[in-house]
């Protein structure tokens, strides 16, 4: 174990020690509730308006910490921060955040903030949890309607909705919901280069649109068998076709008078998926409880990219290009597990997960030869590559056990032991099968110091989940000169020790809360950029590099402004500072770190509700500290600048009772400013070849929805 992960732990195990000193000066409250007259004065629509107005809910719905689980992660896991009922939801794009917007207000009993652990929760809790907690009754029904349009900077208006209808009748409670949203985007980018010697290289002036609209079906839909059996199905579909076209004005400055040309692309592309889920859980007299649950997923893409050349405008077109990517992702989840009581404040959940995860790629890339074209791949010539069409499958069984002491009415202890043993075979161009076999323990510590102060503690040995994209050749989104990535099927997991220390404050009469975490994690086999040049063709890809490390504080603070005269007024506030590093990085000459932990961010935002008036507004800045991220590669180092972002809304319930809002985003129209490096021959070596400064935005954008329950 590393000096610098030693200091922070010594520090946690004194801290431990120094909260259950204080053990005896306070009495404990874990769990914050919030009853729906809470939020009678706000006349919200939604799940999420009642959310909006509790302090402190973004960190509860962004912990983020070790052994958080995102719908990106292959399998399920055992964590998950929204309940409803009390249950999590057997769903992973189909989950319980997307569910937010679309419970009606008026169909909540109350809301629960869950700041313990406990073998009664039906997931474990890495941070916070929130429970929403439906009405009971024999016969409810709402309908949860949304009409809006989005008028983005070029003038393009576009128009979306959703329609939810949710409700309960007898021992059946559903949720059924409809829901089209843009996803419109035009991009405007200049960029100028300059030689090594900052003489003019050429400029590009850039146009990207991308039409795209996202269309949703989902249903929930649960029923009470017994009082102690219930069963529950998920579903969702849903389609997006990202239509994309590009345009570009390249100017080149080397010659003795500019060169100008014309560069046109079009990117035809589909994408839809689709998910089941379902589980079934029986109460037991004794208080034990059995559960079993299954999901069952499929993503597919198919982008085409094809590149024309002119050098009027509106000339005659020259095709330079033609890039086909075909991905069929999918899952089958399987998880059981049953939990008992072991002695009064002990309970123990022993269980098994089992997995497939299987994904099929294919990359066909086309150039203009002499050699002559051949259809199938536009009419130009195939560029043969190795290992451009995968079929990666994942067999993975999981069994765990997972132990919850309450130590003291203020004080408890959850320990978890995983066991991955787990099978990746990858066939097509590549034929390779490797077996893993890893343990991951976990321990929480969680003490109320006082009815509003908590103290938590964790440690955790983590292994990552391998991207499947990774393991063959794909497409590169980053850098125009280099249209494909070399895959690497020999890629590992990577391993990691993660501690974590946090204090949680709630303020008095529900005034607030701030919330500060220190967090140290050690890595094995991280995954970084490694050289596989050839003698005449400079590549890297990524692989397994060594050891690495990150740290850093992450403090959370949101206050009502009562103090000011602002009772309804909420100043919410958030820093992330924090610094990373590999160890030994062969292909980088000076120490860097990684994503997503080699820059801080911050956000502040204002919230004023004045219910005497039914309207509420808004305003909320995101950014970022040192403005962006260093990627190196084997030949170029890329500083990417993730923009800055303001927003702003206002909202009012006016004509028939409905709610009409209007949004602003990026309204400080904010560039992005990324900068390249090429260098003449490898990274390390540090000879420059040419400096790429470029500026873009997607301007200022504005909704009007108007939304409304009947």
């Amino acid at each position: 174990m590393s000096k610098k992960l030693l200091t922070p732990l010594s520090a946690l195990c004194i801290s431990m020690f120094s909260a259950h000193a204080l053990s005896q000066s306070s009495n404990d409250d874990s769990t914050i509730t919030y009853p729906s007259a809470y939020f009678a004065e706000y006349v919200p629509i939604t799940v999420n308006d009642m959310l909006n107005r509790i302090p402190g809910i973004n960190l509860v719905l962004n912990n983020g910490g070790a052994g958080s689980n995102s719908s990106s992660d292959r399998g399920l896991g055992s964590s998950a921060q929204i309940l409803i009922d009390g249950k999590r939801l057997a769903g992973k794009a189909n989950e319980a955040t997307s569910q937010l917007d679309r419970i009606a207000a008026n169909e909540v009993d109350y809301i629960e903030i869950i700041r313990g652990s406990s073998s009664d929760l039906d997931v474990q809790n890495s941070g916070q949890l929130v429970n929403i907690v439906l009405l009971e009754s024999q016969s409810r029904s709402t309908l949860s309607t949304e009409a809006n349009a989005t008028r983005f900077a070029d003038g393009t208006v576009e128009p979306g909705g959703s329609l939810a209808w949710s409700g309960q009748s007898g021992n059946l409670t559903y949720l059924l919901s409809g829901t089209v949203a843009t996803a419109y985007e035009h991009v405007e980018s200049y960029e100028y280069s300059l030689n090594a010697d900052f003489s003019p290289n050429d400029t590009i002036a850039f146009d990207r649109y991308r039409d795209q609209t996202n269309y949703t079906l989902n249903s929930n839909v649960s029923y009470a068998l017994t009082e102690n059996d219930r069963i529950a199905f998920n579903a969702l579909y849903s389609q997006n076709d990202p239509q994309t076209e590009l345009y570009r004005i390249v100017t080149d400055l080397n010659g003795p008078s500019p060169v100008v040309s014309y560069e046109r692309e079009d990117i035809p592309s589909t994408s839809d998926n689709w998910e089941i889920g379902g589980d079934y859980e029986h109460s037991f007299n004794s208080g034990n409880r059995f559960k079993v649950l299954f999901i069952a997923n499929e993503k597919n893409t198919d982008i085409l990219r094809e590149r024309f050349l002119s050098f009027t405008p509106g000339g005659t077109e020259t095709k330079n290009l033609f890039l086909s990517t075909q991905s069929r992702y999918s899952e089958r989840i399987a998880r059981s597990s049953h939990t008992m009581t072991l002695r009064e404040g002990q309970g123990l959940e022993l269980g098994i997960e089992a997995a497939q995860t299987v994904q099929d790629s294919a990359l066909k890339q086309g150039v203009p030869r002499a050699t002559g074209g051949n259809p199938a791949y536009g009419g130009l010539t195939p560029v043969m590559f190795p290992n451009a069409n995968s079929t990666v499958e994942e067999v993975r069984y999981e069994p765990f056990a997972i132990h919850n002491w309450q130590i003291t009415p203020r004080m408890s202890l959850e320990s978890s032991l995983v066991a991955e043993f787990s099978e990746i075979e990858q066939s097509a161009d590549t034929n390779l099968k490797r077996d893993f076999q890893y343990l991951k323990p976990k321990l929480d510590y969680r003490f109320n110091i006082s009815g509003s102060l908590q103290f938590r503690a964790s440690l955790e040995r983590e292994v990552s989940q391998l991207s499947f994209a990774d393991f063959s050749r794909s497409t590169n989104d980053r850098d125009d000169d280099q249209d494909t990535i070399a895959g690497n099927p020999q890629l590992e997991p990577e391993e990691s020790l993660k501690g974590e220390v946090t204090l949680d404050y709630r303020l008095p009469n529900d005034g607030g809360s701030l919330n500060a975490r220190y967090f140290h994690y050690e890595y094995d086999n991280k995954i970084g950029k490694v050289d596989i040049s050839t003698p005449t063709v400079l590549q890297s890809t990524n692989g397994n590099i060594g050891s690495a490390a990150t740290y850093g504080i992450i403090l959370n603070g949101s206050v009502k402004l009562g103090f000011v005269g602002l009772p309804q007024a909420l100043l919410t506030a958030a820093a992330t500072i924090q610094e990373s590093e590999f160890h030994d990085d062969p292909m980088v000459p000076v120490e860097h770190g990684f994503p997503p932990y080699d820059r801080g961010t911050y956000r502040v935002s204002y919230r004023h509700d004045l219910p005497q008036y039914r309207m509420n507004y808004g305003l909320t800045y995101n950014g970022r500290w040192s403005g962006g991220r260093i990627l190196y590669e084997i030949d170029n180092r890329y500083n990417l600048a993730v923009p800055n972002n303001f927003t702003a809304y206002v909202e009012i319930v006016g004509f028939a009772g409905l709610t009409y809002r209007l949004e602003a985003n990026n309204l400080s129209n904010h560039e992005s400013r990324p900068k390249r490096v090429r260098y003449a021959g490898k990274t390390i070596d540090a000879v420059p070849e040419e400096y790429e400064f470029t500026r873009s935005t997607t301007g200022t954008s504005f909704a009007f929805k108007v939304r409304g329950n009947f």
